[in-house]
């Protein structure tokens, strides 16, 4: 199965490691200096994985240490049937994970797409005083954060409807590459789209995907907890925003920078939904540049 996998998949695979947290068996990377200077997390989207950052990873790892990891249901994690997949799980487990690990440091968390909203429940812990990890700063990258404002794509909406297991069932890759090809204002290559739709398998996982899609409903049933978070926040943000993108449009972004205290916001001319994929030289530099600005001097 692997040897059909992209050279760059199977490259990434081979990086990493499987880490069992929570019951799950979960694939992580976890990288950067011996000595670093500073820890950055990495939450991806649905209905990818960690993968989205590999041209990122080299960029952000030359002086700090870097943890991505496949949430349970994606890329190379394991992706059960029982598991619920609601994202105060997803959290829980992002903490028991650093944990795991040793982190004990506040950590610069990064966000993109469905990893926006586990950051503001991770957010809203730390507004209780309940929370278990330690955030210096944070950076959110086209997510949904406010729902009612987001443009649903077709596959999207099927999935959530009664329909949503057959559809997932008899989804096919072109489907998969014409979907991710409306969403995006640059065209990804060939090899990452195979990338993902192999991860999207991978362990059968497009039947998870009805479950998965239930997040979307989370936003909506936890939008004051997660929104309330987020405008009494103290810690510097970034929102870095493809204003291309059909789904999380500009807009969401914009209105994040209003509401949060003190937030920069950071527009990606010409970038669709995957600013990773899209233009990591663009996205990298304005992480870097973030970063160096909120970390304190040495």
């Amino acid at each position: 199965m692997f040897s059909e996998f992209p050279i760059e998949l199977r490259e990434w695979l081979e990086r990493g490691t499987y880490r069992r947290v929570g019951g799950w068996e979960i694939f992580l990377r976890d990288t950067g200096p011996s000595d670093p200077r500073e820890v950055v997390v990495v939450l991806h989207g649905f209905p990818t994985s960690s993968f989205d950052w590999h041209r990122i990873l080299p960029i952000l790892a030359g002086e700090r240490r870097v943890i991505l990891f496949d949430l349970p249901g994606f890329g190379f994690s394991e992706k059960p049937v029982s598991y619920g997949y609601a994202l105060f799980e997803q959290a829980d487990l992002v903490e028991v994970l650093l944990r795991e690990l040793g982190v004990e440091e506040p950590v610069h968390l990064v966000a993109h797409d469905m990893g926006t909203s586990i950051a503001c429940e991770l957010l809203a812990r730390r507004a209780l005083g309940l929370h278990h990890v330690p955030i210096r700063s944070l950076v959110l990258m086209n997510g949904s954060v406010y729902i009612e404002m987001a443009h649903l794509t077709p596959s999207q909406r099927l999935l959530r409807s009664a329909l949503g297991p057959l559809f997932a069932r008899w989804a096919t890759r072109r489907l998969f590459h014409f979907q991710m090809g409306r969403i995006v204002g640059r065209p990804l290559s060939p090899t990452e789209l195979e990338a993902m739709w192999a991860q999207l398998r991978f362990r059968n996982g497009t039947a998870r995907l009805p479950q998965i899609i239930r997040y979307l409903e989370e936003r909506w049933r936890f939008r004051h907890r997660w929104i309330g978070a987020l405008r009494t926040l103290d810690i510097p943000t970034l929102v870095l925003w493809g204003v291309c993108d059909p789904v999380a449009r500009f807009a969401i972004g914009k209105r994040l920078a209003r509401e949060i205290p003190h937030a920069h916001l950071e527009p990606l001319d010409g970038v669709g939904h995957y600013p990773p994929l899209e233009d990591p030289g663009r996205t990298g530099e304005a992480l870097l540049r973030f970063l160096d600005q909120v970390s304190p001097a040495t």
